[in-house]
Order: C-alpha cells, then sequence, then structure tokens
C-alpha cells in the first residue's frame, strides 16, 4: 500500500468537496487498469485529470502521456500535487470544471474520477469536458450509483455533519434524500443520460463497480475478500444495479485529425 498523504490533514471542506484517493491499494489499481484498457492508445496522448486531488492517478498518468494536466478546485490541493507529480510533461492548474481553460479539441482522453457529484452545475462541467475533448477522444467517467444501498458521503443530521456511511440514504424520495445530503449529487443511470443530452457522443461502455473493500480487508483479512469477490461478481449480473460507482466511457464523434 502507497500512502501519498506524508502528514496532509483530511480538508475542511470534505464534506463538499469530498476526498482525493491519498492512498494506491487494490481499489485504485483496479480502476486504473478499468482507464487503461478503455483509453487504449489515448493513454500515450494529452490526457487531462478533471478534479485531480493530490495527484494519485495523475502521477500514473504522467508516466505514458505526451502531456498530462490535473485541474484541482481546492488551491492546497493542487500545490501537494505538484509536489506528487514533479515531471516536467505534467502541468497542475487551479481552475473548475464548468470553466475548463483549455481551447476545444485539446485532449485524448479526460477522467472524471468521483467529482461531478461535488460541482456546482455538473451538466456544465460535462459539456466543458466534451469541448475540450478531441473528435474520437474519450471521457471517463466513475461517480456515485443511486442504486447503492449506503450514501458514502454522509449526512447532515439537524444542522450537523455526520461522516460515514448511510444506509438507505439514496432510496428515499429525491426531496427527502437531497435534504440530508445536500452537499453531494447521486445519479441513476436516466440522470446520466441527461447530462449528455444534445453532445457530440456516443456510449461506449456504461456500466456499475463495486468497491475493493481495502479498509474491511485491512481489518479483517479473510472476511474482506471473500466480501470483495462476491460483490465484484455481481457486475456481470442484472445485480450491477446496486454497484458502487457508475463506469461509463464516452467518446466524442467527429473526425479526428
Amino acid at each position: 500500500m502507497e500512502d501519498i498523504r506524508k502528514g496532509q490533514e483530511h480538508s475542511d471542506k470534505a464534506a463538499e468537496r469530498g476526498e482525493p484517493s491519498y492512498v494506491w491499494r487494490d481499489g485504485q489499481k483496479r480502476r486504473m487498469a478499468l482507464i487503461k484498457q478503455y483509453a487504449e492508445e489515448r493513454i500515450n496522448g494529452d490526457i487531462l485529470e478533471d478534479g485531480c486531488g493530490v495527484g494519485a492517478y495523475l502521477n500514473r498518468f504522467m508516466q505514458t502521456a505526451h502531456h498530462a494536466v490535473g485541474i484541482e478546485i481546492e488551491f492546497e490541493r493542487g500545490q501537494f500535487a505538484k509536489q506528487v507529480c514533479p515531471n516536467e510533461n505534467t502541468d497542475i492548474v487551479n481552475s473548475c470544471g464548468e470553466y475548463l481553460p483549455f481551447k476545444d479539441n485539446t485532449y485524448d482522453l479526460i477522467l472524471s474520477h468521483e467529482v461531478i457529484e461535488h460541482v456546482n452545475d455538473d451538466k456544465l462541467c460535462i459539456r466543458e469536458m466534451v469541448r475540450v475533448l478531441k473528435p474520437g477522444g474519450r471521457i471517463v467517467l466513475f461517480c456515485p450509483n443511486r442504486g447503492y444501498p449506503f450514501e458514502t458521503h454522509g449526512i447532515y443530521w439537524k444542522g450537523e455533519y455526520h461522516f460515514g456511511n448511510k444506509l438507505f440514504v439514496n432510496y428515499l424520495p429525491r426531496s427527502l434524500r437531497d435534504k440530508l445530503a445536500p452537499h453531494v449529487n447521486i445519479y441513476t443511470r436516466k440522470d446520466l443520460e441527461r447530462l449528455f443530452e444534445g453532445l457530440p457522443v456516443k456510449y461506449i461502455h456504461r456500466s456499475a463497480v463495486f468497491g475493493a473493500y481495502d479498509n474491511i480487508i485491512q481489518r479483517h483479512p479473510t472476511v474482506g475478500k471473500v466480501l470483495r469477490g462476491m460483490l465484484q461478481s455481481l457486475e456481470k449480473t442484472p445485480l450491477r444495479i446496486l454497484g458502487l460507482s457508475h463506469f461509463w466511457v464516452i467518446e466524442k464523434t467527429g473526425v479526428r485529425d
């Protein structure tokens, strides 16, 4: 297990922004393998991570990319990412996903990893990613699935934030669910389809993935590994609708240069 935190504390804005990947364990390795699988040759091109946190994934991209860029809205996290990614072909930009400071048709691959649920305008954020993507380029998108039985970002109750996994919150009617978790969005398949409506894209892959449950395995190795294997096997069945996160790959249509 690799931990890149090096004394970094959880952000005071954890409820609003979520927590980035500080560690590199089986869960992150598995997702990186999926990214590479669907990125194909684009993994060697110009790559944007839209919400790079402290640079865990960007650090892997810079090893193959022609040019890798991470945007991060929180200045302190971006500064830390610069330390994690000290490479001449890698840049960190302090910006937000709704207004990307890049020209049209710039990137071969864009990763949005558990980010759009935290932005102010997710539709604009998606539109901006498509705008800066080259024709034939791909977006790899991970975001929370409303079908998962737990709200993993905690809830607000009587004006106080309560951290942790909260059972069945996401199964409540939207109006009530959003009162308990106003700080984070959640998505059904139709919700995501609406975000891409009218944009020049086609769907390459649409599914859901379960977690790696590394924290459980660290405490209870045998039980945790059985749980991981059982749940991840459901990804090949209709029960994948209960997965932790949506995993979508979207390609921009049009003629490549």
